[in-house]
């Protein structure tokens, strides 16, 4: 397989206009990036899938480029779907348009979409698969737990002192993160469907649970803000409460509502019970150079009575997030649970 560099670093904007930020996802559709290129290796147009129903990430390149895409290179995620759903088969759609040559990173896995490479080289189009495959392999990560789990993936995030703390004696909690840490937060939230929250914590903090820019202002799109227990909250002004302390509960009726990926901020005893059930596929832990000596923990009461009975996730990441504004740096720990259901999606 031979690749230019101009359709390696295509391939590299693809991918980042697949992660586009808070892009509404249901149970059976991918995040998918498109860059077509002229000869020269230059861009012609982009796109990316923007939620069910929309136009795929091929298609809406394709109608951003007009009569500009006959002869391109159509550099794509995914292998081209070759069937109808929401939308019509990409294949055909590059056909029309006269692209000259497709390179795509990841074979589509699902039987339905398949024969999109068969069908464009039955077509007289060039066909090039699996560049940076591995790449498109992580972003597809949460998809693929959820399509074979049917559940929503779940990423559990907390914000911690050096000795475990989330608040403090009094109850208080902001800020034990600094400003770098709350940015980076947005950003995560950012790639999932679901906020989920406890009901204590709404009725302690009553959370916005939105999705905001560096400059505090909310996104177009935002995930669904769901707040979970049996705690009557009549004015809970989020979008959702679950009647359940049952994570597996939840987590069914979220996928029912075609949620792909829950955000998990809730307190302690949330996250104590997803940990409990097994149902936390990604942990990703801010710790700040902080000690308070006593306050909430950030976990409840495990049942491990023993270090040996201890959860010991592994480390995928960790990345130091410099202070602003003279505030001291932040460590962002990023880990998968040490008896992981799947390779975590990463932050």
């Amino acid at each position: 397989m031979t690749f230019t560099a101009a359709e390696q670093a295509a391939m590299t904007r693809a991918l980042e206009l697949a992660a586009t930020p808070a892009v509404p996802m249901v149970a059976d559709t991918r995040r998918v990036g498109c860059v077509l290129l002229a000869d020269d290796g230059s861009t012609v147009a982009e796109g990316h899938h923007r939620g069910p129903g929309t136009p795929h990430a091929e298609a809406d390149a394709l109608a951003r480029a007009g009569d500009a895409a006959r002869g391109t290179t159509a550099v794509v995620t995914l292998e081209p779907c070759n069937h109808t759903g929401r939308t019509g088969p990409c294949t055909e759609a590059l056909v029309a348009a006269g692209v000259r040559r497709v390179v795509y990173a990841e074979t589509d896995a699902n039987p339905v979409a398949a024969g999109g490479r068969a069908r464009l080289e039955a077509a007289g189009i060039e066909v090039e698969p699996g560049l940076m495959a591995a790449e498109a392999d992580a972003l597809a990560a949460v998809y693929r737990l959820a399509q074979r789990e049917q559940r929503p993936f779940v990423t559990w995030k907390f914000a911690t002192t050096l000795d475990g703390r989330s608040a403090a004696a009094d109850g208080t909690s902001r800020w034990v993160s600094g400003t770098a840490a709350r940015r980076d937060t947005h950003r995560l939230r950012a790639r999932c469907d679901v906020m989920l929250v406890g009901a204590n914590t709404v009725a302690v903090d009553h959370p916005r649970l939105t999705v905001r820019d560096d400059h505090d202002q909310p996104l177009e799109q935002q995930p669904l803000r769901v707040v979970m227990g049996e705690r009557d909250l009549p004015d809970h002004g989020l979008d959702l409460q679950l009647r359940t302390r049952d994570p597996h509960a939840a987590l069914a009726e979220l996928f029912a509502l075609d949620r792909q990926h829950v955000f998990l901020e809730g307190g302690p005893t949330l996250a104590a019970a997803f940990l409990t059930a097994g149902l936390v596929d990604e942990i990703v832990a801010y710790v700040a150079p902080v000690l308070l000596g006593s306050g909430r923990a950030a976990v409840a009461d495990l049942g491990i009575t023993t270090i040996a009975g201890a959860l010991r996730p592994r480390v995928t990441d960790v990345t130091v997030l410099p202070g602003v504004e003279g505030e001291e740096p932040n460590v962002r720990i990023t880990m998968t649970p040490t008896t992981p259901t799947m390779t975590p999606q990463g932050a």
